[in-house]
């Protein structure tokens, strides 16, 4: 009996002894500062290679959106995560948020001012069916509201038709009455500028918009030119809510005929102009899908960072030429799938990501940045208030042939726009484990690429939420059948998604999220 007892206390005393010593090992484990070269060194050459080679593959037929081989790629993707056995970031298991899309068709038919008929095509350019008539035109000048400035004054738009020109007001000294400087506003700059006219035009009850931009029509022109060369509508996002709106591009003489001081007078007032739309089209429905998955936070499960990039491409050619699309945006799918990968072996030793990482692959880049758009505009699947970053990979598997300098370099676009912190993190990142040469030739507010505004990461930036966007720029083979797996620099495909995976490292585990010093309204 008493040897019964020792033997049962020192079991006792054997097992408080083991478990205490498990105990500390655990906490040191979650405590200790883990180097993420561990997981890093998981991206490689060879794995990229391999995905990107059945990726950009005939069999994915270019992945045009809504295409039969658009949705291969989802499956090849989603079959990634199911092998790595990361979880699809929708609660009920499934890895597709379906993307409600429609094409519209070209229209057809005249623009009427005052009983004089203009054709679609010439003087007025329009990309969806619009019929209605008006006794009258509301002309709000620049179509401008902000906190400083209106152009609407005390004019009610309320099922009117609205006329409007682009740039913004100066004072008589030269200087922008918007800025009070001679630097021009946000609304001298179409790309961001068009779309906020429309929306104030839209939220004042207007039926829709009469768009004169001199310097840019001939641009809307070609577009439209294409699209009918290339018997190929427009696709948009199916928006349930949405009430019918008009927008219509005119030229200067359309615009002149409707308001000869058009270019003149500054102060909105109603013209006794009748206008008579009759624009018919029809839309096809359109079946499209972006693919999420997730690694859940360990500290911070409910802070998010998005790492995105696009799944499609543009499809085959009229003379049926498969476009592959290896560098747009085969790089940056293959990349995002190591990236998790490497994320993944993390979690799986004990060192998951304090913030829940989103691996988001989008559709309907190519037509518009639909994919992102509804992700951020329609339905985020986590809440973008909580979404600290988002890092998108578009082109970084080759290298830009009018760069000079290293080659080992990455574009970088974006990282000092909402967040200095975002900026600063980054360069100290790359300096500390990748040592890349950082270039921000695209960057540039005045590049006439206009880069920052024409990938996935756009849509959340206009969120205020800080984002990087990494490229290798353009080359020969750009949306063409030529850009294919064998030209791919694989060397510098894994030192880029390296990169991006060490800053989203660095994101998911720091204390603090990253400051937004500075928001744009």
């Amino acid at each position: 009996m008493k040897k019964a007892l020792i033997l049962l206390v020192s079991l006792v005393f054997s097992c408080n002894s083991s478990q205490k010593t498990v105990t500390e090992k655990a906490e040191a484990k979650t405590t200790e500062k883990v180097s993420p070269t561990t997981y890093a060194t998981s991206i490689t050459e060879n794995e990229l290679k391999d995905h990107l080679y059945i990726y950009a593959s005939d069999e994915f037929e270019g992945r045009e959106t809504g295409q039969p081989g658009q949705k291969k790629a989802i499956e090849y993707i989603k079959a990634q995560y199911e092998e790595l056995g990361v979880p699809a970031a929708k609660p009920n298991g499934d890895y597709f948020q379906n993307v409600p899309l429609e094409v519209s068709n070209l229209p057809t038919g005249k623009l009427s001012v005052n009983g004089k008929d203009f054709g679609i095509g010439d003087h007025v350019l329009t990309f969806g069916a619009a019929q209605n008539a008006f006794d009258n035109i509301v002309y709000i000048a620049y179509g401008i509201e902000d906190e400083s400035y209106t152009d609407y004054g005390d004019l009610d738009v309320t099922d009117k038709i609205v006329l409007l020109k682009s740039g913004e007001p100066k004072n008589e000294d030269g200087t922008y009455k918007i800025s009070g400087s001679t630097e021009p506003s946000i609304w001298s700059n179409m790309s961001e500028s068009l779309t906020k006219r429309i929306q104030i035009a839209v939220e004042k009850g207007a039926k829709g918009v009469l768009y004169y931009d001199a310097q840019n029509f001939d641009r809307f022109k070609r577009r439209y030119q294409y699209m009918e060369t290339n018997n190929s509508g427009r696709m948009e996002l199916v928006d349930p809510n949405a009430t019918e709106f008009y927008s219509l591009f005119i030229d200067q003489n359309l615009a002149e005929e409707i308001y000869p001081s058009i270019n003149t007078d500054e102060s909105g007032k109603i013209l006794t102009t009748t206008l008579e739309l009759n624009f018919e089209s029809s839309n096809d429905k359109i079946s499209s899908e972006n693919v999420a998955a997730i690694i859940k936070g360990t500290e911070k499960p409910e802070e998010y960072l998005v790492i995105s990039s696009h799944l499609d491409h543009i499809g085959i050619s009229s003379n049926g030429e498969i476009n592959n699309g290896a560098d747009d945006d085969g790089s940056g799918t293959v990349s995002l799938l190591e990236i998790a990968e490497a994320f993944k072996l993390a979690a799986d030793a004990g060192h998951g990501p304090k913030r829940s990482i989103v691996f988001l692959h989008v559709t309907g880049e190519e037509k518009g940045l639909l994919g992102s758009q509804y992700y951020t505009d329609y339905e985020p699947l986590f809440p973008l208030e909580q979404t600290v970053a988002n890092l998108n990979i578009d082109m970084i598997g080759r290298i830009d042939p009018q760069r000079e300098g290293d080659r080992n370099y990455v574009y970088l676009i974006g990282s000092d726009k909402l967040s200095t912190e975002l900026h600063e993190l980054s360069e100290e990142i790359n300096a500390e484990y990748a040592n890349l040469e950082l270039d921000y030739t695209y960057n540039d507010e005045n590049d006439p690429n206009r880069f920052y505004y024409r990938s996935d990461h756009y849509n959340f930036a206009k969120n205020n939420i800080p984002i990087i966007f990494y490229f290798n720029g353009t080359h020969d083979d750009y949306h063409r059948p030529s850009d294919t797996p064998d030209k791919i620099n694989y060397d510098l495909l894994e030192n880029r998604s390296r990169l991006i995976f060490y800053t989203a490292w660095e994101i998911a585990n720091r204390n603090n999220k990253l400051v937004v010093d500075k928001a744009t309204e």
